[in-house]
Order: C-alpha cells, then structure tokens, then sequence
C-alpha cells in the first residue's frame, strides 16, 4: 500500500523556469536547477523541496527530512549511499538513497530516471516507493525496506531448486512489469539489484540506469559490464539493443545464486578481456546436476543464448515447466526458512 500519496492538479514545469540540463555543464552549481522559492526541478517529471516531493501527474509525497530518523548505512554506491531511517508519523522502517545532486547530464538523468520508475510502479517484484525531498544538495529517496538485503548476501548458504525458482520468477515478472506497463529495460539485472525481505519476497531495485523502449529498442550501451549480453558487448553504442538483453543478465545472474558464485573468469589473474571474451566467446557455465533439475537448467540455458533472436520472452519464460513447477505463493516456507538461515551464517 502506497503512504502519504495525494493527488493534486497538475502543474507546469515550465513556470518555474529552472536552466534546463541542456544549459548547464560539469562545472554548474546547481543553483542551475532551481527556482527562486529554492525548489530542485528534475526537467518533465517533478519539483522537490525539503517538504517532498510534486510530480507532474499531480501526485504529491509530503515525506520529508524532518520526519526522518538515520539509524544505520546500509549500503554505498557511486553516486551516494543507503540508510536504515525511521519515519516518526507512520512508525516505519524505511530505505533511504541519499543521492549527492550531480550536475553532468548523467547524473541528472539518472535522479530522474529513478523517480519516475520507482513512483509509477505498481508490482509485488518492484520495491515501493514512499516519497522523497530535496535537501543540503542530495536527493534522498524514500523506499521499501527490504531487511536481508541483496541476495549476493546470503547466497552463500547453497539455494535448493525450489528457493531458484521463486527468485527467477519474481525477477521475471518484475522486468515484464517494467516493460509492459513502462516501456523500460532495466539495463543492470544483477544479484546486487535484487533484494529479499525476511517474508520470503524478492523485488528489483535500482533503475538510475535504465531505459525507455521505442519500438522495443535501447539505444544506450549502460549497465554493469560482467552481466551483459555478448551483443551489448561487442556493439558499444553503434547498434541499439532488444529488451531481450536482460533476459540474459538474468541468466547470468541465476547461474551465480545456483553455484554461490560469479560464473565466468573472475580472479586477480583474469585479465577484463579475458573475462569479456569468455562472455562473448565461451560456453556459459552450468549448474550442478546433482542438486538442479533439467528443467532448471534448461530455463537457465535459453536465458543464456548468444543469439538474442532465440532468446525467450517474458511470457515464454513464466510458461517454462521450471516456473511452473515452482509457483510463487505467500506465505511460502520453504523460502522464508532457506533466506532466515543464510542471514544467519
């Protein structure tokens, strides 16, 4: 359930009259993007100041910094960090991504692309969004907490086949929501972008990246090198790319939960091309068979064609016998006790 969401009639970005991204450089302050009354205008999507958070839909998050408790770091990244914060009005645990206001294009293209996914979703496989503000030159997102974290934390206790399955088809279906109900390829489907909570959930995060679809096609080369597709790797910017391209960085990512661990050439030995061109070149690891069904690893290895024409949809994969022999349903113990375990160890 969505909190502190109002609706509120639309208004235009343009009175504000910030300096648009296209006026601005590295070297701006970014005063650039900012109205007289001290508001932080991302261009087309919304105004934010300490108090919240104004979309230009009309919809309003009244979330705001001076409601927010920090308690702990969470996580760290490039472009800023994550908390543990608790908000007094509604007595709840949230996630916070404080991100320090960058003043390339990039960057700010990045802010926008994260709010306008995460305030538009609506999935069980997409963490929810609870407001955000602008305040000391960051941008702070308000988010589910998801209190396990990534699932590269835990993965080390082994996950049987049952636990395999329920991650797959959660991120499944996270990505075809995104697609379907977005027009957005997610462009960084890895393990360190899907979380889990102790209820058994498992939801994808980070979409600072990602890309709107025309006609199917993205045409940035962006996302973390060691779980793109070979055609990502070996077409740079010159050729856009299908969406199917993250079906591809979901097998890989897969593969690494399966085994415990990344699956191509990764040591202080292993050169980047080597890496790239065991990616490119080379036959994709597979699971044990011992402890993964057939069905598992064919599911895996159709993920993992060179050829994204023979790649499967979406709605292929969520019919694929592996899926189907593995429904997701709530409460589900078997995946709740597998997560409570590994966050032990």
């Amino acid at each position: 359930m969505r909190l502190m969401h109002t609706k509120r009639p639309a208004f235009r970005l343009s009175d504000l009259k910030p300096k648009s991204i296209a006026q601005t450089n590295q070297n701006s302050d970014f005063e650039n993007f900012m109205d007289s009354t001290g508001h932080l205008v991302v261009p087309d999507t919304a105004v934010l100041n300490d108090h919240g958070v104004e979309f230009t839909n009309g919809e309003t998050y009244d979330l705001n910094s001076h409601e927010i408790d920090i308690l702990d770091e969470i996580g760290r990244g490039q472009f800023g960090s994550v908390f543990k914060v608790f908000h007094r009005s509604t007595v709840k645990l949230m996630a916070l991504k404080k991100i320090k206001l960058q003043l390339t294009e990039s960057g700010m293209k990045q802010i926008l692309m994260e709010l306008d996914v995460l305030h538009r979703s609506r999935s069980d496989f997409i963490i929810e969004f609870y407001g955000a503000y602008f305040s000391e030159s960051s941008v702070s997102i308000c988010m589910e907490l998801m209190d396990i974290g990534s699932i590269d934390r835990i993965y080390a206790n082994p996950i049987n086949e049952h636990c395999l399955g329920i991650v797959a088809g959660s991120v499944v279906r996270g990505l075809e929501f995104l697609k379907v109900n977005l027009s957005i390829i997610h462009r960084d489907v890895k393990p360190t972008n899907i979380l889990a909570n102790s209820r058994g959930d498992i939801k994808l995060c980070d979409f600072g990246v990602s890309g709107k679809l025309i006609r199917s096609l993205a045409k940035t080369n962006i996302g973390c090198q060691s779980y793109m597709a070979p055609e990502r790797i070996t077409s740079g910017d010159m050729k856009p790319y299908k969406s199917i391209s993250d079906v591809w960085s979901l097998g890989v990512s897969l593969l690494e939960i399966g085994l415990g661990r990344y699956p191509f050439p990764l040591s202080r030995k292993d050169s980047v091309f080597a890496q790239i061109t065991a990616i490119v070149k080379g036959d994709p690891p597979t699971l044990p068979t011992d402890r993964f069904s057939t069905e598992c690893s064919n599911f895996i290895e159709l993920c993992l064609n060179k050829d994204p024409e023979m790649r499967p949809s979406y709605s292929q994969l969520l019919a694929h016998p592996f899926l189907l022999k593995h429904p997701i349903t709530k409460p589900d113990m078997e995946m709740i006790s597998w997560i409570n375990k590994a966050k032990k160890l």
